[in-house]
């Protein structure tokens, strides 16, 4: 039966969908919240110190940092500002080679760090990576020289990141900070996805690390 053009149904479906969605949402910023608070039992960067912020590349097809990266960029950005309240300094590393457009995404993000949010401090580039692995791998001989690191991302795919470099270089876990990386209400919409990616690659990785011991 149809009431001013409307299917029968069709408010009722709407509103299922309508409940999914807000619950989708929901769950992912609980998620990253959640991590974010894990995180907070790293240790923050002592006053006085030297440290490196690198930042994770996300694929990028066009010559212009897309949504993610410029996510990315933030975090990096508000990680080094907070590092400057207690007294450090920060280098930036971007990291990330020409995975999916012809300019690699660790020059698209120093572009944005320096000219968009108006960077003044030191940026390095590592633009060869093509995995998180690579990234973490290829920045050693950028970060081995500073007093502490941090990851720039979103809080799964960065604890990736700190489990990787624990693995490269287990000398180098002690230096590990956590990142500002979580906002309410900042890229919502695809925290969802990223939430789902991160814990089922997380839970990969440490089922490897089992195995392994």
């Amino acid at each position: 039966m149809r009431r001013r053009g409307v299917p029968r149904g069709t408010s009722a479906t709407v509103a299922t969908l309508a409940v999914a969605a807000a619950t989708a949402l929901t769950w992912g910023e609980w998620v990253h919240s959640a991590v974010a608070r894990a995180a907070q039992r790293l240790p923050e960067p002592p006053a006085g110190s030297r440290g490196a912020i690198v930042v994770l590349g996300f694929g990028n097809r066009s010559t212009r940092a897309n949504a993610v990266n410029r996510w990315r960029a933030r975090i990096a950005i508000r990680t080094a500002r907070r590092a400057e309240l207690v007294g450090a300094t920060a280098t930036i590393i971007c990291s990330g080679g020409a995975v999916h457009g012809s300019v690699p995404e660790a020059v698209l993000l120093r572009t944005y760090i320096v000219e968009r949010l108006r960077w003044g401090g030191d940026v390095l580039v590592e633009p060869h990576s093509s995995s998180t692995w690579e990234n973490v791998r290829n920045v050693l001989p950028l970060v081995e020289g500073f007093e502490w690191v941090a990851f720039a991302s979103n809080g799964l795919h960065a604890a990736k990141a700190r489990v990787y470099l624990a693995r490269q270089r287990p000398d180098l876990r002690g230096r590990l900070v956590a990142a500002d990386d979580y906002r309410v209400g900042e890229m919502t919409m695809v925290k969802p996805f990223f939430a789902a990616v991160g814990i089922t690659k997380l839970r990969a990785v440490f089922h490897v690390e089992r195995r392994h011991r």
